[in-house]
């Protein structure tokens, strides 16, 4: 029955492990933490004079370097001057070249939220009249391409090896200490070291080029390593290394000095071991914590010590399930039911930590209902929850197994005692076989061979001999071993739902890592709010000028496809007229479409469609001059967006014009 099993282990774990890379791959670039959530001049703009400087706010505190924020003139020259700094507060500026010209100017950014992610975009804003430039701000993305991948590869990878590595690590000591001389145990806890301090060096390597341009050339900058190690991501993935170099330790003396004491001197040692393993993990999960979405935003005092909470609960309900798992499937020596039971208190103890935990931080990122199916972070929350469920399900199924293994267990002990009076006749009879072909090969030897070949070829051929019984004898003692073992039919079925809770729990993680890398709800919604406020505030400045502005929002079905379109009228007039089209996605960033077209009807007077095709004046921008509008009234405003090659809607809206 475990060779049918074995390759639908292998096919089972192929298909997650796609799953989670299809999650990976799929995820995209890095969403922003931060926000822009206003700027001044605003985009999209028309100022009678140049501005000084150009000021930007986000939703919260970001990191500057000496190029986070550029203006760029129409011919693509920068006309910034010095470096950007700090105005107030989440406000940050860059000052101008004095006597700039007329004409449509581009600004850029490129920041690092305080939660450790890129932030960039861009957006634009005239002098005197719009005009056509020649910037193309379609690259302008934060955490995509090849590094932006290897980052999200090196933290998923880092997550696994956190979990495997604390969680291991408990199960042997908490759970089995048996373990700690068992050696897939100790290549699974080693394992996890390793992926997890092979991993750090790979995003502590990564992270200047992942904030910064982005380009695989960069990750070797020794420039970029050092401004990295003076960030606060730098000095936490530093000190991830330092408590790994303690956890080497840890896991000498666990599966060195204490597999070797005597029952009495383990007492001790456990907890010795147990206080300081507890100490280096809560450190390890700190250097999460005090680094990403716990360390800014709400009651970040009570939020950092809940998240370390939250990742050594994962840590010890899934890194224990993965021990298990090796210790049903890869251990010559059975796991006993006690441990089993063991794990299985340690296991409900950390999911109800982990529900706990999880319900206060879910509340901290979303911050209302809606943001559950409105945002990004909810829609995965979601995915999330139910993964969990899914999980605990299976869990439920696994302990009606442990308490069944128990009680086989102790009737197979009672038979044990009863077996131990009498001798072994099976055993005899294999010693005796082995003494018999022992006798037989020596008469061979010894009538095959003159006496001019001496006793020492003898005694060689003894020797190899019955290295090569001893070696037979050890096969067959584990081939009977495992017969054991795979014959309980409790313990057959405890292994398949262990299996398929590790199964759930690989892709529980992939999603985990996705979520990590994802804007939370709260600030999402918070940056489409201050939008809506800064677009009601330049409509109502538009208005008064006698410009008219209309904002629609779209869904042209496909992925990725929904925004906001807005189309401004300038005079708002009889005769002609300028026209801006800005296309923005939900969270207020410049949305780079292929196409757009406007269509003006007057239904009133039967006049019209009267097709308008604007050029593309930056990401997100376009715009036509003099578009005639022959007669006053209730214009019909037709809008059409194209998204993709297929994908495209139209949407419209009145305006009195003239």
């Amino acid at each position: 029955m475990t060779q049918t099993i074995a390759p639908r282990v292998r096919t089972l774990v192929l298909l997650l492990l796609a799953a989670c890379g299809l999650l990976l791959t799929t995820a995209g670039p890095a969403s922003a933490h931060a926000a822009l959530t206003g700027s001044d001049p605003q985009q999209g703009v028309v100022v009678d004079k140049a501005p000084d400087q150009v000021s930007l706010t986000f939703s919260e505190k970001v990191a500057l370097s000496n190029d986070s924020l550029r203006v760029l003139d129409p011919k693509g020259k920068a006309v910034q001057q010095g470096k950007p700094s700090e105005v107030s507060g989440t406000t940050y500026a860059v000052k101008l070249h004095s006597g700039l010209p007329d004409g449509t100017y581009t600004v850029t950014y490129q920041v690092v939220s305080a939660d450790s992610h890129p932030v960039a975009g861009a957006f634009t804003f005239s002098i005197g009249a719009p005009s056509t430039t020649s910037v193309s701000v379609s690259g302008e993305t934060a955490g995509g391409g090849v590094v932006g991948w290897l980052y999200g590869f090196g933290r998923y990878m880092s997550y696994a090896g956190f979990i495997v590595l604390v969680g291991g690590a408990a199960f042997v000591l908490g759970c089995w200490q048996r373990g700690a001389g068992v050696r897939p145990m100790q290549r699974l806890v080693v394992g996890g070291w390793l992926t997890l301090t092979a991993a750090t060096l790979l995003l502590l390597l990564l992270r200047g080029s992942y904030t910064g341009s982005g380009k695989v050339g960069d990750i070797f900058d020794l420039d970029l390593l050092g401004n990295v190690l003076q960030t606060k991501s730098g000095a936490a993935l530093v000190s991830r290394l330092l408590l790994l170099a303690a956890a080497a330790l840890f896991i000498s003396v666990l599966f060195g000095a204490y597999d070797k004491r005597e029952d009495e001197e383990k007492r001790d040692l456990t907890f010795g071991l147990a206080i300081g393993g507890t100490v280096v993990a809560a450190g390890l999960a700190a250097s999460w914590a005090m680094a990403e979405h716990a360390s800014v935003g709400l009651q970040t005092g009570i939020a950092m010590p809940v998240d370390v909470l939250h990742l050594l609960a994962v840590a010890g309900w899934l890194g224990g399930l993965t021990a298990l798992l090796v210790a049903l499937y890869r251990s010559e020596v059975p796991v006993e039911s006690a441990a089993v039971r063991r794990f299985s208190q340690v296991a409900f103890g950390s999911v109800v930590a982990l529900v706990a935990t999880g319900v206060y931080q879910s509340w901290r990122q979303l911050g209302s209902w809606s943001a559950f199916t409105g945002t990004r972070y909810g829609q995965l929350l979601l995915v999330k929850i139910g993964l969990v469920a899914l999980l605990v399900g299976i869990a439920f199924i696994s302990r009606r197994w442990t308490g069944q293994l128990a009680d086989t267990v102790v009737q197979r002990g009672k038979r044990a005692q009863q077996k131990e009076r009498v001798p072994d006749k099976e055993r005899v009879l294999d010693k005796e076989r082995v003494l018999d072909k022992e006798r037989v090969a020596a008469n061979a030897s010894g009538s095959g061979s003159g006496k001019s070949k001496g006793a020492g070829s003898k005694g060689a051929g003894d020797s190899k001999r019955a290295a090569q019984l001893a070696r037979q004898q050890a096969a067959m003692d584990t081939a009977r071993q495992k017969r054991t073992r795979d014959a309980d039919p409790n313990r057959f079925g405890l292994r398949r739902s262990v299996l398929a809770e590790a199964g759930v729990a690989v892709v529980l993680l992939a999603v985990t890592t996705v979520l990590t890398q994802t804007e939370p709800g709260r600030t999402e919604e918070d940056a489409k709010a201050a939008t809506a406020a800064s677009s009601s505030s330049s409509s109502s400045s538009s208005a008064g000028s006698g410009a008219v502005t209309l904002d629609m929002s779209f869904d042209t079905g496909g992925t990725d496809g929904k925004g906001v379109v807005t189309v401004d009228f300038d005079p708002a007039r009889v005769g002609g007229n300028e026209m801006h089209v800005y296309v923005q996605r939900s969270n207020g960033r410049a949305f780079d479409i292929p196409e757009v077209k406007v269509a003006l009807t007057l239904e009133a007077k039967k006049i019209g469609p009267l097709a308008v095709t604007p050029d593309r004046i930056a990401t997100g921008h376009w715009s036509a001059s003099n578009v005639q509008i022959p007669m006053a009234g209730d214009w019909k405003v037709a809008v059409t967006v194209r998204t993709s090659d297929i994908d495209q809607t139209t949407v419209s809206k009145n305006a009195q014009i003239g």
